[in-house]
């Protein structure tokens, strides 16, 4: 496996020997995996590589057959209450379709994390944090008391975003923030998400198949193939492995043009 360490410091994620299971099917099988405090970890793999089960895993919504956890030093297989609120207080996570309750506004939405973790908080404080998220996302402030049904897809996501962001976590997980987006919508949710890395000092935990996003935004990219992490570096790095997916995905028409527009971009601004 290739891997390629942006920091001296601790992971700030470390996966080590995980085994998932699904019946006979076994998804993961010894997977290592450490993710750096601020960085943009890119997450890729072919479909059924498991990548949402690994999400899963290291946040504890699922219980992997085998293998150690680490989330910022504790362990995230516990089940010791205490262990398993720190673990939520320290996570953000935007699933893929959102999953903002229907029967809720926006800001309803971003209330809840607050609610449970910070049930002594006056309602006007939870508003007026409600509405700063709301914001932080990229969303008008009307947003607040219109229900997800009302927004557009993209707006979904960013209300669930803003609702990832509501505890102020360091570690932040998107599983395919992009998808369904058009073009310009997809490059305005990258830019909103290296930006907000950059000025809130998160760590963001970045599942997703659009090679724009990953040569835009992410600093490595761990590939999921095999049961395993192949790989987890930068791109240039993962570009010269030889492995057959990683050929097909990272050499093809469609991640030349990613990495053309990509290097126009940095010649642009530079």
């Amino acid at each position: 496996m290739i891997v390629s360490d942006i920091s001296s410091a601790d992971p700030i994620i470390r996966v080590r020997g995980l085994v998932n299971r699904f019946g006979e099917q076994v998804v993961h099988d010894g997977l290592d995996l450490d993710v750096y405090p601020g960085e943009i970890l890119g997450v890729v793999g072919g479909s059924g590589t498991g990548k949402s089960v690994l999400m899963r895993s290291i946040l504890g919504l699922r219980h992997p057959n085998a293998g150690e956890i680490s989330v910022m030093g504790v362990d995230a297989r516990s089940s010791d209450p205490d262990i398993r609120r720190q673990i939520e207080r320290n996570t953000g996570v935007l699933f893929q379709d959102g999953a903002l309750f229907s029967s809720l506004s926006v800001g309803e939405n971003v209330e809840v994390p607050l609610k449970e973790h910070h049930p002594d908080l006056p309602d006007s404080w939870r508003y007026e944090l409600a509405l700063l998220k709301i914001k932080l996302a990229g969303l008008p402030a009307d947003a607040l008391d219109k229900l997800p049904a009302q927004l557009s897809g993209g707006m979904r996501k960013r209300a669930g975003l803003a609702r990832a962001l509501a505890l102020d976590p360091p570690l932040l997980f998107l599983d395919e923030p992009t998808a369904g987006l058009d073009p310009i919508g997809a490059s305005a949710f990258d830019h909103l998400t290296r930006t907000l890395r950059d000025a809130l000092g998160l760590t963001v935990f970045l599942i997703t198949h659009d090679l724009d996003t990953l040569y835009a935004i992410c600093d490595r990219v761990a590939v999921l193939a095999d049961r395993k992490v192949i790989a987890n570096a930068p791109l240039n790095e993962i570009e010269r492995m030889d492995h057959p997916w990683i050929r097909e995905y990272f050499h093809g028409p469609r991640a030349r043009a990613a990495r053309r527009d990509t290097e126009v971009s940095f010649s642009t601004t530079g």
